[in-house]
C-alpha cells in the first residue's frame, strides 16, 4: 500500500519512536511556563520581604559597632514603607522583562537584569527622600536593602534554574528543533545542540533536500523529510523552533523559509552564523548608513564573564602560591642538583588574539637536548608529528617525576598572576603548532591557554590532536565559572594518577 503525504510522515514519526535509532520526542506541557512564572513572582516577593526584614534587622537589632543608633528606629513606619515598597518592585521587575520568557534561564543576562531593577528601585526610594522632607530613611538600611535584595532574589532564581534543568531530564520546558539544512555546519549545531543537555531545545531532527530521508547524520538524528514538507513536519513534531544552517542552503530558499515562518507565532527562525566552526566569541550587529553589519568579538569573555573567571584565577592563584612555596623551593633545589642548568625553562606559547608569551615550567630536559636527540633519529618524526616523546631520552631522572605528576608546571601560576594564561583554559599551542590547527586554531586564540583543561583530565597526551580540538572547542562554546570549578576538582586525582603524562 502506498503511503502519501502525511500519513508517510505519521509513519515516520512512529518508526523514529520505535526503531533503534529512536528520537524521543518532547511532550508539550501548556501549564508549565505559567507555572514557572508564578513560582519566580512568589521567590521575589519572599525574597524582597525576607531582604527588607533583614536588613531592619541588621541595621537597627544586630547592634554591630559599624552602625551607630541615633535615634530609635519606628517600626510601624518601616513596616508600611515596606508593604509600599514590595509591590512597587515587584511592578520594576515586570517592566524590566523579569518574567519574560526570553530573559528566563540565561545565566549572567537574568543576574544583570535584576541587578539593574533593584537599583532601580533604590534609587527611587532615595528620590522619594529628597522630595519628601518628611519621610526620612536611614542610608544604612537602604543599602543593606539593596545589597540582600540582590543577592537572595538571585539566589532564589538560581534555586529555581536548577530545578528546571533538573525537571528537562524529564521532557519538560523543553522547544521541539528542526535543523534545516544537512551539510557539515548542520551536524556540527547538532552536536553542540545535543552536547548542551540544558539548553532547553529538543532536536527532532533534519530537513534537507540533499540527503535521503531517514539517514541519521549524527547519531540517532534523522532526515525527516525535504525543506517542501516543512509545514506537515513543524505540525506532525509540534516544532518550536526553526534553525537555518545559512551554508547548506540557497538564498532563496532562506528567503522563502522566512516569509512563510518569520513573523509566525507559532515558530521562531534562526539563522547560524554561516562560520561555525571558527566562530565561538558572539556576534555584535551594527548598523552603518542603516545597513546592517555583523562584527565578530575578538575574544570569548566579555564584561561579567571575564570578571568572573579573572576573581577566580586570582582568589586561587594567590593563596596557592603562598601555601606551595616551599614545594617549589624544594624542587628548584631537586633539579639544580640533579643536572646542571637553568632551574626554569622558558616556552614561547600563543596567547590570546595571537599575542605571543614565554610559558614558565620547571625544566625537565638536559640542556644539551638536541645534541642527544640527534644520536635517536628514529624518534624525531614522532615528535615532529606529536610534539612529545612516550619516551624521552633528553628528560632528566628528575624530571620523570615533575611530567608524571604535572609539577613541572606549577611555576605557570605565574603566567596566571600576569594575566598571560589561566588556571582552566584550552592547553596550550607554540607557533610551530598552529598550522595542525587549521580553522580551528582562530578560536583557540579566544580565551587565555590554561594550566590545565578538558584535556587535561581527559588523558592529556594519550589523546591525539582531534581529539583535542573537540576537547578545547567544547570548553570554550560552553565555559562557565562552575565548569572551571569542576575541572579544578578533577585535575587533581589526573594529576596523581599521571596518565598520559610524558
Amino acid at each position: 500500500m502506498k503511503l502519501s503525504g502525511l500519513d508517510t510522515l505519521s509513519f515516520k514519526k512512529l518508526f523514529y519512536r520505535r526503531g533503534e535509532n529512536a528520537v524521543t520526542l518532547s511532550q508539550k506541557h501548556p501549564l508549565e511556563w505559567p507555572l514557572y512564572i508564578f513560582c519566580l513572582i512568589l521567590n521575589d516577593l519572599t525574597m524582597l520581604g525576607i531582604s527588607f526584614r533583614l536588613a531592619y534587622f541588621v541595621r537597627f537589632e544586630a547592634s554591630l559597632p559599624v552602625f551607630r543608633l541615633d535615634v530609635v528606629p519606628s517600626i510601624p513606619f518601616y513596616q508600611n514603607v515596606i508593604l509600599v515598597l514590595i509591590p512597587i518592585w515587584l511592578g520594576i521587575f515586570i517592566l524590566d522583562g523579569l518574567y519574560h520568557r526570553p530573559n528566563l534561564l540565561g545565566g549572567t543576562k537574568e543576574y544583570s537584569l535584576v541587578f539593574q531593577a533593584v537599583t532601580i528601585g533604590i534609587l527611587m526610594v532615595i528620590v522619594a527622600g529628597f522630595i519628601g522632607p518628611d519621610f526620612v530613611i536611614a542610608r544604612g538600611w537602604l543599602l543593606l536593602a539593596w545589597m540582600f535584595a540582590f543577592i537572595l532574589t538571585s539566589a532564589g532564581r538560581f534555586l529555581l534554574r536548577r530545578v528546571v534543568y533538573w525537571l528537562r531530564q524529564f521532557g519538560f520546558f523543553m522547544s521541539s528543533a528542526l535543523i534545516v539544512g544537512g551539510n557539515d555546519e548542520a551536524r556540527l549545531l547538532a552536536e553542540q545542540l545535543l552536547s548542551w543537555q540544558t539548553s532547553g531545545l529538543h532536536l527532532v531532527g533534519f530537513v534537507d533536500d540533499e540527503n535521503p530521508e531517514g539517514a541519521l547524520l549524527y547519531g540517532r538524528v534523522p532526515v525527516l523529510g525535504r525543506i517542501d514538507q516543512l509545514d506537515q513536519l513543524i505540525a506532525l513534531y509540534k516544532v518550536d523552533e526553526l534553525i537555518l544552517a545559512t551554508s547548506a542552503i540557497h538564498r532563496e530558499t532562506m528567503l522563502k523559509v522566512f516569509k512563510r515562518y518569520g513573523l509566525s507565532n507559532g515558530v521562531n527562525v534562526r539563522l547560524s552564523s554561516g562560520m561555525y566552526e571558527i566562530i565561538t566569541t558572539g556576534l555584535q550587529v551594527t548598523e552603518f548608513a542603516s545597513v546592517p553589519l555583523v562584527r565578530v568579538n575578538k575574544v570569548r569573555l566579555t564584561g561579567s564573564d571575564e570578571v568572573l573567571k579573572t576573581l577566580l584565577d586570582y582568589g586561587l592563584t594567590i593563596p596557592g602560591l603562598i601555601l606551595i612555596s616551599p614545594l617549589l623551593l624544594v624542587i628548584a633545589l631537586i633539579i639544580k642538583l640533579d643536572s646542571p642548568g637553568p632551574v626554569i625553562h622558558r616556552r614561547k606559547v600563543m596567547g590570546v588574539n595571537g599575542r605571543q608569551f614565554y610559558a614558565f615550567k620547571f625544566r625537565t630536559m638536559y640542556v644539551n637536548g638536541d645534541e642527544i636527540l640527534r644520536q635517536h633519529p628514529e624518534l624525531q618524526n614522532e615528535l615532529a608529528e606529536f610534539h612529545k616523546l612516550k619516551e624521552d631520552p633528553r628528560i632528566t631522572r628528575v624530571g620523570k617525576y615533575l611530567r608524571k605528576f604535572s609539577l613541572d608546571e606549577l611555576p605557570q601560576l605565574f603566567n596566571v598572576l600576569m594575566h598571560e594564561m589561566s588556571l582552566v583554559g584550552p592547553r596550550m599551542i607554540s607557533p610551530e603548532e598552529m598550522v595542525k590547527y587549521n580553522q580551528w586554531g582562530i578560536n583557540l586564540l579566544t580565551v587565555r591557554p590554561g594550566l590545565t583543561g578538558l584535556w587535561q583530565v581527559s588523558g592529556r597526551s594519550d589523546i591525539g590532536y582531534d581529539q583535542r580540538v573537540r576537547l578545547d572547542m567544547y570548553y570554550i562554546r560552553n565555559w562557565t565559572v562552575w565548569m572551571d570549578l569542576g575541572l579544578l576538582a578533577w585535575t587533581l586525582p589526573a594529576a596523581i594518577a599521571g596518565k598520559g603524562a610524558y
